[in-house]
């Protein structure tokens, strides 16, 4: 399954799958947000999946946000991997 990124009122809808093939997508639309932004919230509710290179593409995001003092969130119940990965690494 493919990754689609739409954007609502600054939140990035993410839906699909988080992989290797889709990974560099997202990192870069965050990316962006992040630098113009000052922040970028991902509602990962439509993930259907994520494998490791998703999980570390999250990590290396949550990682340039406190490095450059920008806000990332992540909301949604989707995709529990996601939300276990964050909270053992804390």
């Amino acid at each position: 399954m493919a990754l689609t990124i739409t954007e609502n009122n600054g939140i990035l809808l993410v839906e699909g799958t988080i992989n290797t093939t889709t990974v560099k997508n997202l990192k870069s639309h965050c990316e962006t947000l992040l630098r113009t932004c000052g922040e970028a919230t991902i509602d990962i509710q439509q993930i259907a999946y994520i494998d490791v290179n998703g999980l570390l593409a999250l990590r290396e995001l949550y990682e340039y946000a406190k490095q450059t003092h920008t806000a990332f969130f992540i909301v949604g119940d989707g995709c529990k991997e996601i939300y276990d990965e964050f909270r053992l690494a804390a």
